[in-house]
């Protein structure tokens, strides 16, 4: 593409009110990767970093790119947020994803490559290895690779072989003896998902990392006996993982049917892009965009000296010898509404007051407490709970499923539809079922997103509800990673709303009203535009007005513009939204009342807030749902108010607490951009990683938003 092009797309997109939802998420992959690059950070910690961009743009691939391919291979209309159809827009996003490439590959080479013997270990090929050590290697090669390669190849008697999505390939162009070139022929060699991705050397002072890919590369010839190889070609493809399961009004056996047969079409949809080392076979390369129908852009070179597929970076990272080189977080705090937290019975202090809990700061067990008491204590009638993702060895399942032993009726929501998870979510579920569990598998065509649990307790002569509501998956794995809120309560009032929006999941209700729950598909999104509306009308006659908002990503183009009209009539607005923003902050005449900021480091962003200040008659919710068009439309999805002044204060302090932040923080521009914050010449550092563990009531109580 010529310069003029390019700077046409350039003005183009420039003009347009709203950012690109797929050039905003490139730019929240350029935050994670800034992790990589920071000085303070151990090299395992900068390897970290540059797997899960590797992690994150192949998950990019499978569903943005390969949604945009979805238009673009039947002919459907589409017009980015950009204001470029579907063709340019493929073009300038590619162009984005090729410069990120290079960066990665760059950063690679230059700055970590070279310092990892420095740190006890390197990348190496089996020729610079040992003689001893290369017999080891080719022992190894025989006995247990050898035997699970399969050349598979292609001409015009064998039909084109299924290779899998994200394993490493040789490409293997061969010619017997004495034919013509143009009888050369194309074989495949896929590099089984199960084999480690380096053959490990240790030695007393260091570890030695054989890529897999050059153990099979030394000895490849062993499966090219007599034939002359003309040239050996490692690539990786990636293919569409994009697809939307078809409504459907049966939720039993045939719509588990449904869920597998669109995994299957994983492992055969299209390829929308290829990774593959220089130096390859043009004539190879040309007969695969010919068979895949792809573009030049789409094709990201790789040099030998470096490695195709980060994401094998964790099996560095995760080596034991390693472990204190990693940062040790430190150990959960007790909830500042829980100080008593393990040492009194939860069900007990829940009839008193409610506990709000913070997670990596507080512990999950919480939680976990109350399900594993509950489904061991006789005068538990029910334990009702919404289901997206589970850690592998999860105690919620075992938890409920002694429930169900013991008598008690459970409900459970699982969320088959949950992207990549969905294989482990059906085996999950159907142990619960057969354990008389009464299992729903999602709704209709909405994926359940909200996050709910609900236990049924009969006290003496009362029933007492005990209720969780939270904004992350109940999942112990991702709770040490993930900042999450978690609300655990018996409010009268919540626990109807709960009761009433499980009987919409379970059952067929329509409910005319909540009075704390706000939900989606059916209001959430006009809720939250009346009361950005409510602050838009106050700050036009005077009053104080202000709008705070924690999220993962902003997209939705209603909330996007009401925002707009509230900036317009005077309203502060500060936005912390981690990933995709579709807004253009700071824009004169549009925005300049708005401010954007992204966290990104030690704990991955997940909670989700939302403060109206409302004049001081305080609105704040928490919950599952981000301000994107399918939280409103295409979930089920919760927010939760949040009335307790201390509890309340907790999640007013957690937005006061991102803004000061000055380690983790990245301020977004008109443009689209995003600078990283720095502390000031009079400031400390502020890492909101560090201090939410330091937290008091005291200054708790003391914050403020407004004024």
């Amino acid at each position: 593409m010529n310069i003029a092009t390019k700077d046409k797309f350039d003005s183009i997109i420039y003009a347009s009110d709203l950012v690109s939802r797929d050039l905003s998420w490139l730019k929240f992959n350029e935050r994670v990767f800034d992790q990589s690059k920071k000085e303070s950070r151990s090299i395992f910690e900068k390897l970290k970093f540059l797997a899960i961009t590797a992690s994150n743009l192949d998950e990019f691939f499978m569903i943005r790119v390969g949604s945009l391919y979805n238009y673009l291979d039947y002919d459907k209309e589409r017009v980015d947020y950009s204001g470029l159809r579907e063709e340019p827009f493929k073009v300038k996003l590619m162009l984005e994803c090729q410069a990120f490439h290079k960066k990665q590959q760059e950063h690679f080479q230059k700055n970590l490559l070279p310092n990892m013997a420095d740190s006890g270990f390197i990348l190496s090929n089996v020729k610079n290895l040992k003689e001893d050590e290369q017999e080891y290697i080719r022992s190894y090669f025989n006995k247990a690779i050898y035997p699970m390669l399969t050349p598979m190849v292609y001409d015009g008697y064998r039909t084109f072989p299924i290779l899998m999505n994200k394993l490493l390939v040789f490409g293997v162009v061969t010619l017997a003896p004495g034919e013509k070139k143009e009888n050369r022929k194309l074989s495949f060699v896929q590099i089984p998902a199960n084999i480690p991705r380096f053959f490990e050397v240790e030695r007393e002072d260091v570890v030695i990392y054989i890529p897999i890919e050059e153990v099979i590369r030394e000895n490849l010839i062993s499966l090219f006996r007599n034939v002359n190889i003309e040239s050996v070609n490692l690539f990786r493809i990636t293919r569409n993982g994009d697809f939307t399961l078809e409504e459907s009004e049966d939720m039993d056996a045939n719509f588990l049917e449904e869920v597998k047969r669109k995994l299957n079409e994983r492992k055969t949809g299209r390829v929308v892009r290829i990774e593959i080392e220089e130096g390859y076979s043009k004539w190879m390369i040309n007969l695969l965009k010919e068979r895949w129908n792809i573009q030049d852009d789409s094709i990201f070179k790789v040099e030998r000296r470096s490695m195709l597929d980060f994401t094998g970076l964790w099996q560095v990272i995760g080596n034991r010898r390693f472990k204190d080189r990693l940062p040790q977080m430190p150990s959960p705090v007790h909830p500042l509404s829980y100080p008593e937290e393990g040492t009194e019975d939860i069900f007990q202090v829940l009839k008193n007051r409610d506990i709000l809990l913070h997670h990596p700061y507080n512990n999950i067990d919480p939680i976990l407490d109350l399900i594993e008491k509950a489904a061991d204590d006789h005068n538990v009638m029910a334990i009702k709970m919404t289901i997206y993702r589970l850690a592998s060895d999860s105690r919620i399942t075992k938890a409920l499923l002694r429930a169900a032993e013991n008598g008690k009726h459970v409900s459970v929501l699982f969320e088959v539809k949950a992207r990549f998870d969905e294989e482990n979510n059906i085996r999950e579920a159907k142990k619960l079922q057969k354990a008389g569990c009464f299992v729903i598998y999602g709704i209709s065509n909405l994926k359940t997103h909200t996050k709910l649990m609900l236990i049924v307790k009969k006290d003496e002569n009362k029933v007492t509800r005990y209720v969780h509501l939270g904004s992350g998956n109940y999942n112990e794995d991702t709770a040490r990673l993930y900042t999450d809120i978690g609300l655990l309560t018996t409010n009268e009032i919540l626990a109807n709303d709960v009761s009433e929006f499980f009987n919409v999941i379970t059952g067929h209700s329509m409910p005319d009203t909540y009075e704390s729950l706000i939900t989606a598909p059916r209001d959430m999104r006009n809720q939250l535009i009346s009361f950005i509306e409510q602050e838009s009308e106050n700050a036009k006659k005077g009053l104080p007005s202000g709008i705070f908002i924690k999220v993962n990503s902003l997209e939705d183009s209603e909330i996007i513009y009401a925002l707009y009209r509230a900036s317009q009539a005077g309203v502060p607005i500060k936005l912390i939204i981690r990933g995709i923003c579709c807004l253009r902050p700071g824009r004169p005449g549009l925005s300049e009342n708005i401010e954007v900021f992204s966290i990104v480091g030690d704990y991955l962003e997940h909670s989700r807030i939302y403060h109206f200040h409302n004049n001081g008659e305080t609105r704040t919710y928490a919950g599952s749902a981000d301000m994107m068009v399918r939280s409103f439309d295409k979930r089920l999805e919760s927010l939760f108010k949040v009335d307790a002044p201390l509890l309340e204060k907790q999640l007013m302090n957690i937005i006061a607490f991102n803004l000061r932040d000055n380690v983790n923080s990245y301020k977004m521009l008109e443009d689209g951009t995003y600078i990283r914050k720095m502390p000031q010449a009079d400031e400390e550092e502020f890492n909101i990683h560090k201090e939410f563990f330091h937290l008091n009531v005291d200054d708790v109580m003391q914050v403020k938003l407004i004024g």
